[in-house]
């Protein structure tokens, strides 16, 4: 599989997944965030298995956080990943993971390459601001080498009641509603209006607060959300498209690696 550069930090580092043996890691780890803790519904092939694990995991790049200090095996390493999707992967397919909740196809007519972000999950000992960045400096690495125009993917929430999520899910239609020309919107049978509140009633400095890191991570780099939200009841979410158009990328990691991430080679 493609790698990228190593981005290392002391005993740990970022980068591609370089063989199965570290795509099965990041599965069960997957697995371990999402189903073990999140509660999300297992089927009887994914029990067993104790992997999540898809057909689009056949034609991604997955990005990995590694700390060599826990051990020399991916099983025991592996604290991080995220699911890397460009053009040529989802013609693989036939399709991108978003397109199954959303109508992503003004996303698909924009000039340029896109990248789907998918699949974003870190060990319990490890959710922490220093993992977080070394996620986002392996994908900034991957944005500059590949010349990404726009990234997307689904973000999730906690929880499958819209309401106990009013004020996030409004305060996301009130100030960060996508432009119509590229705005993505939710499949009409899974189409949940966002704007349970009046914009008025929305206190932003409240609404950040309750929001999840990942979605907060995708506002600092100036991102917009898709028009409704969508409730995933096997992963125990409520999910909102979000997109992050690089040229408007504002935050300072883009912003450090564009030196060194465009000498890179994939």
């Amino acid at each position: 599989m493609e790698s990228i550069d190593d981005l290392p930090g002391g005993s740990m580092e970022v980068r591609l997944a370089a063989d199965p043996r570290e795509i099965d890691a990041a599965q069960a780890l997957r697995f371990q965030v999402f189903y073990t803790d999140g509660g999300a519904q297992a089927s009887p092939e994914t029990a067993a298995s104790q992997r999540d694990r898809d057909d689009f995991d056949t034609v991604c790049d997955h990005l990995l956080v590694i700390d060599h200090a826990r051990g020399e095996t991916p099983a025991a390493c592996i604290v991080g990943t995220y699911r890397l999707m460009r053009r040529e992967n989802a013609a693989k397919i036939g399709r991108f993971y978003t397109a199954a909740e959303y109508d992503i196809s003004r996303i698909l007519a924009l000039p340029g390459e896109i990248l789907e972000l998918g699949r974003s999950c870190t060990h319990p000992d490890y959710r922490t601001r220093s993992t977080m960045q070394m996620l986002w400096q392996g994908i900034a690495k991957y944005v500059f080498t590949h010349d990404i125009a726009m990234m997307f993917g689904c973000a999730s929430m906690s929880g499958t009641d819209p309401q106990a999520l009013a004020l996030e899910l409004s305060y996301l239609h009130h100030c960060h509603l996508a432009p119509e020309e590229f705005r993505p919107r939710a499949l009409p049978a899974l189409y949940t209006p966002m704007d349970l509140l009046a914009k008025g009633s929305v206190t932003p400095k409240q609404a950040l607060a309750a929001l999840p890191p990942l979605v907060k991570g995708y506002l600092r780099l100036g991102g917009f959300v898709g028009d409704g939200a969508v409730v995933d009841r096997q992963f125990n979410t409520t999910d909102v498209c979000v997109m992050v158009k690089t040229d408007l990328v504002t935050d300072k990691y883009f912003r450090h690696y564009d030196r060194t991430a465009r000498g890179g080679t994939v």
